[in-house]
């Protein structure tokens, strides 16, 4: 692939408790996203960790055959990483129990940064760091239930509810006095979702404040983004969702970049749909060809963002129902297209407006401790999101 180089410092990794990890990047579990194939794909292209769909602890207790089924890993992820979902202690912790045993997982991550309604409504996501009694308990449950096995624990968080409301530095304290091998932290509030600008200096703000490694996330478009946020927050490392959609060769950039090599990827339109085709291969040997190609078709505009690629050909992509019409398909894009370069640097993905009120349970704000209180987790609607 054409590209652009320049040399760095190379960076020593990341390391979360035992667990080491090359490159300091980690894959943001996305709903609908990282599933197995995805995340086999993105660490063909660099080191780094990958994470799985977000699970919910109620339904791997209680045995939801949807959160179960989700819990699959290519035949080549010598690490298993899982994001967990959860709103009870008791849960959290017998549900870390679990993916240790039964799924030999190296690394739990707890969610504590989704802004979706249907989540924060219950008390869940991005709303559950305020009440920081609960939020204390979840982690020891987990980090408890985790360490018999060696594992790492880490949480991902926002800012807070909103300006007014902000919990990151409560969230790193407790963290950290919980037994966390590190803290991630989205530089946006549940507010804002995923509108307008990550704040980095509240990356860096807790970074100063615990002793734990903070890992950055929010507004990482490319590699050089990512030492940006290292150099500037002294975060340990970077968490990357959105911007690798349609792109997971930018995990050879980010792995080169932390090695000491800054590298641009500019793949021709050649280089993309062999890429595309790769993807569907892979979704179709762990889904079948089907419900893979089905699968594949979400990513069809991520792919040919800023490629010629005509209206018409995009609509085919995107009811595409086996590989063989994928093959017809790509094989009418002119393969020496040059990558469009006005496309380096901007966002991708969801991006939306901030809302105006944050939906919470009733009384919510009016207590910041929580501790024994009963937060209502469903055993199935939260499992990839």
């Amino acid at each position: 692939m054409d590209g652009v180089t320049a040399a760095t410092a190379p960076h020593p990794g990341l390391a979360l408790g035992s667990l080491h990890v090359a490159s300091p990047v980690v894959l943001a579990p996305m709903a609908g996203i990282t599933n197995a194939a995805y995340r086999r794909l993105c660490a063909e292209h660099g080191a780094g960790l990958y994470v799985c769909e977000m699970i919910t602890s109620r339904g791997l207790v209680e045995g939801d055959q949807h959160t179960r089924d989700m819990l699959v890993f290519d035949e080549a992820e010598t690490v298993r990483s899982v994001q967990l979902y959860g709103t009870d202690p008791v849960y959290v912790g017998k549900a870390a129990e679990i993916l240790c045993a039964e799924y030999g997982v190296a690394h739990i991550d707890l969610n504590f940064g989704c802004p979706v309604p249907k989540v924060t409504r219950k008390g869940g996501g991005g709303a559950l760091p305020w009440k920081r009694g609960l939020l204390a308990q979840i982690l020891e449950h987990a980090v408890r239930a985790a360490t018999a096995y060696d594992v790492p624990v880490t949480m991902k968080t926002r800012k807070g509810i909103d300006e007014a409301h902000l919990t990151y530095l409560d969230a790193g304290r407790i963290a950290q006095e919980s037994g966390c091998a590190a803290i991630a932290l989205h530089g946006r509030t549940v507010a804002q979702a995923y509108s307008g600008d990550a704040d980095w200096n509240a990356i860096g703000e807790l970074a100063a404040s615990v002793d734990i490694p903070v890992l950055g996330n929010g507004d990482i478009w490319e590699a050089g983004d990512a030492v940006r946020m290292v150099e500037e927050t002294g975060a340990a490392g970077v968490v990357v969702g959105r911007g690798c959609l349609g792109r997971p060769w930018l995990f050879r950039d980010l792995a080169a970049a932390f090695a000491g090599e800054q590298v641009t990827t500019l793949p021709r339109l050649g280089e993309v749909t062999a890429m595309m085709r790769r993807h569907a291969e892979l979704l179709s040997q762990h889904m079948g060809e089907a419900r893979g190609c089905t699968e594949f078709r979400k990513h069809v505009s991520w792919y040919l963002k800023g490629f010629a690629a005509g209206g018409e050909m995009r609509r085919r992509l995107g009811l595409v129902d086996s590989l063989a019409a994928l093959d017809d398909l790509l094989a009418d894009l002119d393969p020496i297209e040059p990558f469009p370069v006005s496309e380096l640097g901007t966002p991708r993905g969801r991006q939306g407006a901030p809302r105006a009120k944050v939906v919470l349970p009733e009384g919510w704000l009016d207590d910041v401790d929580g501790a024994g209180c009963v937060v209502v987790e469903d055993a199935a609607a939260g499992s990839g999101g």
